[in-house]
């Protein structure tokens, strides 16, 4: 069976973005469940709060390190939504595109987004302060059009002020 610091040599790719820290708090996860049936998930979330993500050289250490299959991992990873396995930005926006939404102006919001920050749904900036997602309901129908930043909820948004709102977070 291969030990967690002996993953190294699979974990070539990526690795040189994560931290020495960063690799050690992921190691220490990994150690924690190791041995527990039905860690999988729970390692996974504790690995993305860490570093925010679950590139495939985590996921690789995580297959080996819980003595799973990679595929299983990646499985996992791809199949549940609130995984990445790409970069987050500190501030996600949601644009709802729900019926409600829609038809008072919520894809033209989500135009605006795009155009504002040069990225498109699913996508995070270069500078990694912010990602985009559209959703399909915020359950909010009454406030349409509705889209979030992080946890506040904007209602009634038009598009000439969906720049005011992403200049207020930094």
């Amino acid at each position: 069976m291969n030990t967690i610091s002996e993953t190294k040599e699979l974990t070539q790719t990526g690795e040189e973005e994560f931290s020495p820290a960063q690799w050690s708090a992921i190691d220490a996860i990994i150690e924690r469940h190791k041995f527990k049936p039905g860690s999988l998930i729970p390692v996974l979330e504790e690995i993305q709060e860490t570093v925010g993500y679950i590139p495939t050289c985590i996921q690789e250490r995580a297959a080996l390190g819980l003595i799973v299959p990679l595929s299983e991992v990646h499985g996992v990873v791809t199949f549940y939504h609130f995984f990445t396995t790409t970069p987050r930005g500190r501030h996600t926006i949601r644009c709802c595109l729900g019926t409600a939404c829609y038809v008072r102006g919520g894809q033209g919001n989500l135009n605006e987004v795009i155009e504002e920050l040069h990225i498109s749904p699913g996508d995070t900036t270069a500078d990694r302060r912010f990602s985009l997602e559209t959703v399909r309901c915020l359950g909010a129908c009454g406030l349409a059009p509705v889209m979030m930043v992080d946890e506040d909820t904007h209602r009634q948004v038009k598009s000439s002020k969906v720049q005011e709102i992403i200049k207020d977070y930094d």
